[in-house]
């Protein structure tokens, strides 16, 4: 049986699906969802304009149950990456009462309550996120091995890793975490 030891630092790396959000969660179609979806995606610091139009979509907009959801879901993604968890989640929270079988929703969530450093609440949510197959499965099982490191169990977050670079070939994310960890056999 093999054993692992745990590795002398944990993984301060969190996918938060900065640029992965766009390939998960799109809206369909013209208005204030896709300009929200259009700005989510280009993103890269100016994320009240980008919000400011989720909202208004959200308010202002008659969009159906699943793109509403992923409106939610973008809009999850722009305040996560203003550090603004809380609100993150709230949003994470409205688009999985609205359509419970979207993975976007699981696996966002979980990334928030790892930068909340809350890795038990986490595992769940990522969980769920693998359960549901989401489109970017890689990132769930890079998120769950990070909360499951964090919890204590080395050998899920090492098999975790792999999983995540076994479905994304080549990701140097994953690449770097499995470096970290020495594998040692019994003896004798």
């Amino acid at each position: 049986m093999r054993r692992f030891i745990r590795p002398a630092f944990f993984a301060s790396i969190i996918l938060t699906l900065a640029a992965p959000a766009s390939a998960q969660v799109f809206v369909i179609g013209n208005g204030l969802g896709a300009e929200c979806y259009q700005k989510t995606a280009r993103a890269s610091g100016n994320f009240i304009d980008a919000e400011t139009s989720c909202t208004r979509a959200l308010r202002e907009e008659t969009m159906n149950r699943e793109n509403r959801a992923k409106t939610y879901v973008n809009r999850g993604v722009l305040r996560m990456r203003a550090g603004r968890y809380d609100q993150a989640i709230a949003d994470y929270d409205s688009a999985v009462n609205l359509q419970p079988e979207l993975g976007a929703a699981w696996l966002n969530r979980g990334a928030a309550l790892i930068y909340q450093k809350d890795f038990a609440s986490a595992l769940p949510q990522l969980n769920r996120a693998i359960e549901l197959n989401s489109q970017d499965l890689f990132a769930a099982y890079y998120n769950r091995a990070i909360a499951r490191e964090n919890t204590g169990d080395v050998q899920g977050a090492y098999s975790d890793f792999n999983k995540a670079l076994e479905l994304r070939p080549g990701w140097d994310l994953a690449e770097r975490q499995l470096t970290r960890f020495q594998i040692k056999e019994p003896n004798g």
